[in-house]
């Protein structure tokens, strides 16, 4: 590819992500991703710090999660509106034509320790900006809290389920593990 066509952040995180399953995280380079690409290794940190960010999309799904929140019904309970911003983070990001790129970024993660700790940050830094978008909409710490953990344990669970079930829907699959969850915690 050609380095002035589009979408490079795109073109280098497919690139990565292909190289880590062929090679290996560990024996993957930057300039093996930017080559890879149809790139420079200078284009690669125009849009990534680092090889490890290429998975994990800045802060981009924080502050959908957080902006959907905020847009939530002005009458919606905590977790009526976690359940909003799941969704929207559903028709944003985890679209029938992510889930391959999804499920092949499940299994790079999976296999390497450094990618599972930066993912485990990478959730509490999720749970953390739906909880400071509950306490802006007026929430209590503790009820913000809770149901942005609640909101954290469900996508999760809705995310592994996508990713294992040809066919579903994101936005389904959400709901379902919301109520779940929902329901687990009022009987725990």
């Amino acid at each position: 590819m050609a380095r002035w066509q589009p979408n490079a952040r795109e073109r280098l995180s497919r690139a990565a992500l292909d190289l880590f399953a062929e090679r290996g995280y560990e024996n993957t380079t930057v300039i093996d991703i930017a080559q890879r690409a149809g790139l420079t290794k200078s284009t690669f940190f125009r849009h990534f710090q680092d090889k490890r960010e290429v998975l994990f999309g800045g802060g981009t799904m924080a502050e959908l999660l957080a902006k959907a929140i905020a847009d939530a019904q002005g009458a919606a309970n905590p977790l009526e509106a976690v359940g909003h911003a799941i969704a929207a983070a559903g028709r944003e990001i985890f679209t029938p034509e992510h889930r391959e790129f999804s499920a092949l970024r499940r299994s790079v993660i999976t296999a390497n320790p450094e990618l599972r700790e930066r993912e485990a940050l990478k959730g509490l830094a999720l749970t953390a900006a739906m909880t400071d978008a509950l306490k802006a909409r007026g929430f209590a710490e503790l009820t913000a809290c809770v149901a942005a953990e609640l909101g954290a344990l469900a996508m999760k669970i809705a995310l592994e389920r996508w990713l294992d079930t040809a066919g579903a829907d994101f936005g389904e699959t959400a709901r379902q593990a919301l109520a779940e969850v929902r329901t687990a915690a009022r009987y725990s």
